[in-house]
C-alpha cells in the first residue's frame, strides 16, 4: 500500500514539478501581452480613422480657400459688358447704343451674390420695356454663376407703368412662364443675338 501509495505520491510530484517547470517556461507577460496588442490595434484603428477625417476636414478648407482665391470678383463693368450687346426689340441699335443701360446703373454685391441692372426705355410708353427687361434677365442667368441673384428694374421715374413692369420683372413664376412661351422665347433670343424682334 506505500508502495502504491508512494507511486501515486511520487506521480503527482512528478505532474506537478512538469506543470511548474511549464509554467515557469511560459512567458508571464503572454496573457497581458495578448490585451495589450488588442488594445492597441484598436486605439491605432481610432487614431487612423481620426487622422482620415482631420485629413479631409483640411483638404475641404483647402479647396475652400482655393476657390475664394481662384474666383475673381465680379463688377459692374462685367456685367455691363454681357448686357451691353442687346439689341433694342423695335430699332436696329443696341442698349448701350441708345443709352437703355449703362455701366453706371448696374449695381453689385459680390459677397451677396447680388446683382441689380436698372434700364431706362427710349420712351416713357415704351411698350417693348418687360420684354428689354427679360432679355437682360435672362442673359444674366445665362452668363453668371448660380450663386448670383438677379434683379432688373426700370430706373425710377423712366416709364409711366414702371410698378408694374418691374413687378412682372422680379416674379419668377411669371419670368419662367414667360420663357416656355414659344413666341416670346424666340423674339428674347433675337434681341441676344444683336438683331430686332419685330
Amino acid at each position: 500500500m506505500n508502495a502504491g501509495g508512494g507511486g501515486f505520491g511520487g506521480a503527482s510530484v512528478v505532474q506537478h514539478e512538469q506543470h511548474e517547470h511549464q509554467y515557469d517556461n511560459a512567458n508571464p507577460f503572454s496573457l497581458v501581452n495578448n490585451t495589450n496588442n488588442k488594445n492597441n490595434n484598436t486605439k491605432s484603428s481610432v487614431s487612423v480613422s481620426r487622422s482620415l477625417r482631420e485629413w479631409k476636414r483640411e483638404k475641404e478648407r483647402d479647396v475652400m480657400k482655393s476657390n475664394e482665391i481662384l474666383r475673381d470678383p465680379i463688377d459692374a463693368r462685367e456685367i455691363f459688358s454681357h448686357i451691353k450687346d442687346i439689341n433694342d426689340p423695335e430699332h436696329p441699335y443696341s442698349l448701350e447704343q441708345l443709352a437703355v443701360v449703362s455701366e453706371e446703373n448696374v449695381k453689385v454685391e459680390d459677397e451677396l451674390s447680388r446683382v441689380t441692372v436698372f434700364f431706362t426705355p427710349t420712351v416713357e410708353h415704351c411698350s417693348m420695356a418687360t420684354l428689354i427687361g427679360l432679355s437682360i434677365r435672362v442673359k444674366l442667368m445665362r452668363v453668371l454663376p448660380k450663386r448670383f441673384k438677379v434683379d432688373v428694374k426700370v430706373s425710377k421715374g423712366s416709364h409711366a407703368s414702371e410698378a408694374q413692369v418691374n413687378k412682372q420683372l422680379q416674379d419668377k413664376e411669371r419670368v419662367a412662364a414667360a420663357l416656355e412661351n414659344g413666341n416670346l422665347l424666340e423674339k428674347v433670343e433675337l434681341t441676344l443675338s444683336g438683331k430686332t424682334a419685330m
